[in-house]
């Protein structure tokens, strides 16, 4: 073996490992920028509408967006265990309006709509209105159910700690795409209003009250 194998061989592994520290370095990047992208929409004050396509909804001054009644998609399957451990599926809900709440009990903004939710909630249980609410980004089961007891929460939430129920929405709907984001499903389970912003109670019912209107 000549005297300038070795060194050669040394550049080589050299490079090699300059190499791999790039990569690795672009990868951490893009990762971390991936979960940047996630967090603009977690916890905000609000968002914009999905992908390219005829969306067939117009959102109003005050951020709610809304669908005629003959232009409405189905909402997809929202289905699992609830945070108390039961097995919930909203189309079991069709016949009645649905309101779907995505929240977290991490969430400031989760916080301030919550008692107005409770409230609305109990008002309405008796005019065909069923409230489900969507937990998402919680670790465990422990904090979500506090947070409903804080604020008197009585109905169901799904618990999606990682959000799949939130991407079978399709891109160019009425998806849900911050936390907190609320949406109206008519009687035949098709998203008819969105919210991508917290509500009060004034401007939660004016988003619920058309649809429990129609015939």
């Amino acid at each position: 073996m000549s005297a300038d194998s070795a060194p050669q061989r040394s550049n080589r592994t050299t490079r090699a490992t300059e190499r791999t520290r790039r990569v690795r370095r672009s990868a951490t990047l893009t990762a971390g920028l991936a979960a940047t992208a996630l967090l603009v929409t977690a916890c905000g004050s609000g968002g914009t509408s999905g992908g390219g396509g005829n969306t067939n909804f117009v959102t109003g001054t005050d951020g709610v967006a809304t669908v005629a009644q003959g232009k409405r998609t189905p909402a997809p399957d929202l289905s699992g265990k609830t945070i108390a451990g039961k097995t919930l599926d909203v189309a079991d809900y069709k016949g009645k309006v649905v309101v779907l709440n995505v929240w977290g009990s991490w969430c400031n903004p989760c916080r301030a709509e919550a008692k107005y939710f409770a409230k609305v909630s109990k008002a309405y249980a008796d005019k065909g209105v069923q409230f489900v609410g969507i937990n998402t980004r919680d670790t465990s089961t422990g904090a979500a159910l506090a947070f409903e007891k804080d604020w008197g929460i009585t109905y169901p939430s799904l618990y999606d700690p990682t959000g799949k129920l939130l991407l079978r929405f399709k891109k160019g709907t009425l998806n849900p795409q911050a936390i907190p984001s609320t949406l109206i499903l008519d009687r035949d389970g098709k998203v008819a209003a969105r919210s991508l912003s917290a509500l009060s109670e004034e401007r939660l019912l004016k988003m619920l009250k058309p649809v429990v209107a129609e015939k």
